[in-house]
Order: C-alpha cells, then structure tokens, then sequence
C-alpha cells in the first residue's frame, strides 16, 4: 500500500476515534502525523528537470572486449532531496565493473557520474532511456519517469564484431576479372611476375624483357617475354543462416564459427583489393552491396554483427538463392554447413559462369564433440561422417573447391594447413573487364 495513502487512511482512524470518545489525548496523536504529511507535502519533489549524456568507450569492439560506459546526470531544475538513477545496459551485456544505479541528493546544478564496464559476445546492442524516481526523505511523494533520448549520446548502438583472423591469401580464378591490378591471375599477357609466353618485339619494350634465346633460333625477328598479368575481381560471399543447416548444443551454436568465418574471408578479400559483398540467406536476405576497402569491411561486419539463424519456407532450400544479385562470372564463396540437398543446386552455379568455393564447417566433427560418449552416439557419428563425405566428394567432382573445416582448429590455422589442397579450378573464358 501506497505510504501517503497508509498515513492518511491512520490518521482519519485516530481522529475518528477521538471524537466518537471525547477523548483530547487520542486527538492529539494527530498532530505527529499531520507535521509528518505536511513536511513531505512542502518538501516533496518539484517536476524534476534533468539532461543526461551517455559516452561509450568504443561503439565498435571485439568479441570479449571492456567497453566502459560514463552515464553523465546534470540537474538543471530545483532540489531533489533523493533521486534514484538507474541505468539500464543491455541483459546480454556481462556487467564486469562498477555500478548502474546510484541513490543520492541532488542540488540545482549538481552532476553526477556513473561510471561502468561491460562485456560481451557479438551481436549489436541498443542502450535505452534511464529510469529517474524523485522522492522525498520520507518517501510519501514520489515520482517516476523514463528520461528521452535528446541527444545522439543518449541512444547508442554498440556493435560487437566477430572475431577476424589473419589468413594466407586465398587462391580463387574467377571467370573475368577487372580492369585494377590486384593478385588474381587474368591470363593476359602484359606486366606481371609469372611468365605467361613470347610475342614479337615491338618498339618501346624494355630490353631486360627480350628472349635472346629464341632470337638466336629466328634469324631476323625478335622476341618478348610476356608475363601474366594480375587483377582484382568481384567477390560475393553467402552466408547460410537456414537454422537447418546449424546445429546449435546447449551455449555452443555452430552458427558463430560460420560468422568468424564468412568476417576473415571478408577482411582478407578486401585487403587483396578485391570488390566484395555479402549475402544472409535465412529467414530473409539481407543484402550489403559490393564495395571496397576498410568502408565496406565496416558494413559487412555491422551486417555479420546482426546475423542470427532463421526459418523460411521460401529460403528453406538454396535452389532459391537469388545468384543475379552478384556479378557476372565472379567468384562466389559459400559458407555453410551445408545439407545433403545441396548438393543438386550448387553445380547449376557453375553453369551460370560463376567460379564457386565452400567453406564448411564440419557438423559432424562439432556436435559429437559435445555430446556423451556411447556406442550409439559413435554409430551415429560414423554414417554422418559417411554421408558428408559423400556429399564433398560429389561437390569435388563437380568441379568446385571445398574446404572441410574442423571447428576444433582455429581457422587460421586449419586453412592454412590445407592451402595446398585448394587449388583453383581454372575455368575458360577469362577476360579483363574495362
């Protein structure tokens, strides 16, 4: 019961009493209650007129990085004899240091700081109102209210990032390749560092390029070494995030290792100079545009950052994919755990002049490593193990590259021990496009 509404219903009972038995000492127990009711009235808490700023450390952090939050309350209104501050972070977040919340007077003018760390797994997190309760000492009169968000400080998004791994450069040979200079090979003679062939000498090639040797065999005519040159290319990344295709133990969800993933290909392609984008296919498409550079590694993160899994009965199936959102004949990379209806639709990529590479974590490897051991359980785990294998090699033979990725292994480490296993498939009809 609310303590005004007590202190009243008490005091109406005593002097009721008092005047039903003429008695003046029973009525003078009022007067207590009456000085209490009054002070609280005369000293209760005004309409309270308060500016609040929120500063973050860093909006962009990596996964289990200390962000430390200063929340800035500035009373420009009158005196608040006891204000209660509370801010509240959000429930994912860890709270690792300090306070969110703080009892305490505030005179006009008066500042008070919160200051406090917190913690957490990727994923982007929003910070909201503060919650303010104005009250009296004794706590008759009080109020409650949500600050607004008047300023950009006041609402903050915080994205925390996957983790990104450094990785050797990862050989792919689209179809066609742009016209900048980059590390992918374009099978096209000019400058470059791999020798691609011998052409007739013409005026103006440098003198170091001349192949004596054939000049020695044609009387007459001279000859030019002529060496590969090499470009950047568009590169489209697909992100499976079908909860079919995921397993998901208890807290371990396979779906974050496909995030870490799909983020180091990400960051490696771009840092090679290619034009990347990325794809979600789950209960939606969220589609982040090709770019280049640190800009587009920002959005794909921010984009990878939001990723969660999804049903749909229209992306249920990978046949759906909607491939013309990528260029023409440039490399597409899969990240997927993949499941054995897959298998049909991702041949049809290749049809279409698309170059393909899988990387996959392994299913199979990560659930068994979280489940009891029993006789079952290893039955089990040897027909998938069967049945993936199965489906890689069908993929193989289709002509696309697989990389069978055991999430016990960092990634940096497992794809750098299978790089020479990942050999481009080299298609025809490769061309500069101008």
């Amino acid at each position: 019961m609310n303590r005004l509404l007590f202190l009243g219903l008490l005091t109406y009972l005593i002097a009721l009493l008092g005047l039903a038995s003429l008695n003046g000492g029973i009525l003078a127990l009022t007067i207590p209650l009456l000085i209490f009711i009054g002070a609280s009235l005369l000293y209760g808490p005004e309409q309270p007129n308060i500016s609040i700023s929120r500063h973050l450390s860093t909006d962009r952090a990596k996964e289990n990085a200390l962000v430390q939050v200063t929340l800035t309350v500035t009373n420009e209104g009158g005196r608040l004899e006891l204000v209660h501050i509370k801010d509240a972070p959000p429930r994912k977040l860890a709270l690792i240091e300090g306070e969110t919340d703080v009892l305490t007077t505030l005179n006009p003018g008066d500042t008070v700081t919160l200051e406090y760390t917190l913690q957490g797994q990727r994923g982007r997190y929003q910070f909201g109102n503060v919650f303010v309760r104005a009250a009296d000492y004794f706590r008759l009169f009080k109020r409650d209210f949500s600050l607004e968000a008047d300023s950009a400080d006041s609402l903050v998004d915080l994205f925390i990032y996957p983790e990104v791994f450094r990785i050797q450069r990862i050989p792919i040979r689209p179809r066609q390749t742009k016209a900048y200079a980059g590390p992918i090979p374009a099978r096209l003679g000019g400058t470059g560092i791999d020798f691609f062939g011998v052409r007739n000498y013409q005026p103006g090639d440098p003198l170091r390029r001349i192949n004596w040797r054939a000049n020695a065999r044609h009387d007459g005519a001279f000859f030019t070494n002529e060496f590969e040159q090499e470009r950047v290319a568009d590169v489209g990344i697909i992100l499976d995030a079908r909860q079919r295709s995921n397993i998901q133990v208890g807290d371990e969800s396979l779906f974050e290792y496909t995030i870490q993933a799909a983020a180091t290909l990400a960051a490696s392609f771009l840092g090679d100079g290619n034009r990347v984008g990325l794809l979600r296919y789950g209960d939606f498409l969220d589609w982040t545009v090709p770019g280049y550079g640190r800009i587009q590694q920002e959005r794909i993160l921010q984009s990878l950052a939001r990723a969660q899994t999804g049903d749909s009965l229209v992306f249920d199936q990978l046949e759906n994919l909607p491939a013309r959102l990528f260029p023409a004949k440039s490399q597409l990379v899969l990240v997927s755990p993949m499941v054995m209806d897959d298998a049909p639709f991702l041949p049809r990529l290749l049809a279409r002049g698309y170059s393909l590479l899988v990387i996959s974590p392994d299913p199979v490897s990560f659930e068994a490593g979280l489940l009891e051991k029993s006789e079952l359980v290893a039955t089990a785990v040897r027909i998938a193990r069967i049945e993936r294998a199965l489906l890689i090699s069908k993929l193989r033979q289709a002509g696309i590259q697989v990389f069978d990725w055991d999430v016990r292994i960092p990634f940096d480490r497992a794809l750098g021990a299978n790089m020479a296993y990942m050999r481009p498939v080299i298609h025809s009809s490769m061309s500069i496009l101008t």
